[in-house]
């Protein structure tokens, strides 16, 4: 699946248009924001997509999760938006990155599928909190 990472300063309607392309083609994508700006400029993009697809038959539907990823070597939570079509079955644990805006090379890799399985990450997470002497 396409991992969209959207941030405060992306255009709604172009990031729409990433989506409904790649549902299209796909079945199912996925954003991850950081940060309520970013949120809201997901969910505006979720909203212009649904229309987008609507025509084509496709009812685009939304399910939000919490994410972990390190950025520049700190441990941030990210919402994370599956998006699929209603009548389709799709793997939701599938990504590949897209990046929608600029973002520094550490961003890129912290929060990439190459970076590691979900349950390396979370270990890495919780290594990184013992380390700094959290719990």
């Amino acid at each position: 699946m396409t991992l969209f990472r959207v941030s405060s300063h992306s255009n709604p309607n172009s990031t729409a248009g990433a989506i409904a392309g790649v549902v299209r083609e796909t079945g199912a994508a996925e954003l991850q924001t950081i940060g309520a700006g970013a949120l809201n400029q997901a969910i505006k993009a979720v909203a212009i997509a649904r229309t987008f697809l609507a025509s084509d038959g496709i009812e685009l539907v939304c399910v939000p999760s919490f994410a972990e990823v390190f950025i520049e070597g700190q441990l941030r939570t990210a919402i994370r938006l599956a998006l699929h079509d209603r009548q389709s079955t799709v793997n939701l644990d599938e990504a590949s990155a897209v990046t929608l805006d600029p973002v520094s090379e550490s961003e890129i890799s912290a929060s990439s599928p190459e970076s590691g399985s979900r349950a390396e990450m979370d270990s890495r997470a919780e290594a990184e909190r013992r380390a700094a002497g959290g719990v």
